[in-house]
């Protein structure tokens, strides 16, 4: 018994020490039929990758790339007004009209009834605008009504089963979010690039009136413009609109507008035709320790006041030059782009409360806002 015992554990030694050989040296022969063996794998049935690898947005692009346009803008050229002068014509010809001008960009749908935000940039005097699905079908655009000081404009377009994104919540967002740009950039076809939300509420970059742009570095080219910014469920964040860059192309700066403004927007030109904002008469400046000076303030935040149209509705409730504005209707505001927003939103002829500081007191003044001039009825 004792030699049984003695012969097999020889042998499982031997067994053992030739497996971790083999292991070492020749690990194929271990995972096929032996040495010139085909390996023996297990393959995917057909379409069970449908939902995309692990880390994929397949998913999302294919929710949302349906919905995302591409836009062609076209403009007469411009006729030169002298080439009714016979002299003029004498000497440099008939010259006719100007070459007709061309724009691209993009567009997201935005309702079944034909719907599309874009940027007002893009369609801005245009003759004629083409809207070109994902679906290869085309259709003839008509403006509904633009927005320059938030550069959006809304068009509609006349076609059946019509593709509709769905809006997500753009005041959830935060830093290092992930996100998907779609678009059509310098007319290549769409196009779909990733990256993460890199700021939010950014201002004061001079590109529109009002400004609370969502920064990203998703790559956002021209033509881009009025294209979609989504979540990683395909949902609409924003409206693409700008790009910070020295070569015409992308530098990982981009900004959108966010849906959370876009769909204000939105709504008021259907509804109106216009967008009309609340407007008080101030010349507002950010605070800071030389203006505080001057004016004797105490405050350590809000907007001062530098400046009182005669007659506006803010000289009408005693606002006056130096006053420090620290909350619209109970929205606090600390900087210049927050109270332009805040006095936007106040509906012209309804009354309501300014706190303000002036000097070292706090008081709080009922304000009745004009209607913002600007505004622009297209239909």
């Amino acid at each position: 018994m004792r030699k049984f015992w003695l012969l097999f554990s020889q042998s499982v030694t031997v067994l053992l020490a030739a497996y971790f050989i083999v292991l070492t040296l020749k690990p194929d022969w271990l995972t096929s039929g032996g040495p010139g063996g085909t390996v023996a794998v297990i393959e995917a049935a057909p379409g069970s990758a449908k939902g995309g690898a692990a880390g994929s947005f397949r998913a999302a692009a294919k929710a949302a790339s349906a919905a995302v346009v591409s836009i062609t803008a076209n403009k007469a050229g411009a006729r030169n007004p002298q080439t009714e002068d016979p002299w003029f014509r004498f000497f440099f010809g008939d010259q006719g009209s100007g070459e007709p001008q061309v724009g691209l960009g993009s567009g997201v749908i935005v309702s079944a009834s034909g719907y599309i935000l874009t940027n007002n940039h893009v369609i801005e005097g245009a003759d004629n605008i083409e809207v070109s699905l994902n679906d290869q079908r085309k259709a003839r655009a008509r403006v509904i009504g633009t927005d320059p000081e938030t550069d959006l404009a809304v068009l509609k377009i006349e076609l059946d089963k019509l593709p509709v994104i769905v809006l997500g919540n753009s005041d959830e967002l935060d830093i290092g979010d992930q996100v998907l740009a779609i678009g059509n950039p310098f007319g290549v076809g769409q196009t779909v690039t990733s990256g993460i939300i890199s700021a939010l509420g950014r201002n004061q970059l001079g590109i529109n009136v009002f400004e609370n742009f969502i920064q990203t570095d998703a790559a956002i080219n021209p033509g881009n413009s009025g294209g979609a910014l989504v979540d990683t469920h395909g949902h609409l964040l924003g409206i693409n609109t700008a790009i910070y860059s020295r070569s015409g192309g992308s530098m990982g700066i981009g900004f959108a507008i966010p849906v959370s403004s876009a769909r204000q927007v939105l709504d008021a030109i259907v509804r109106d035709g216009q967008v009309t904002r609340g407007w008080i008469g101030v010349e507002p400046q950010e605070l800071n320790a030389e203006l505080a000076q001057a004016f004797s303030v105490k405050a350590g935040s809000g907007v001062i006041i530098t400046g009182v149209l005669q007659n506006g509705p803010a000289a009408q409730a005693g606002v006056r030059p130096g006053d420090v504005i620290t909350a619209v209707a109970g929205r606090p505001v600390k900087n210049v782009s927050e109270l332009l927003g805040a006095v936007a939103a106040l509906k012209p002829g309804e009354p309501a409360k300014l706190a303000i500081e002036r000097r070292d007191q706090r008081t709080e003044l009922s304000i009745t806002p004009g209607k913002r001039p600007g505004a622009k009825r297209l239909r």
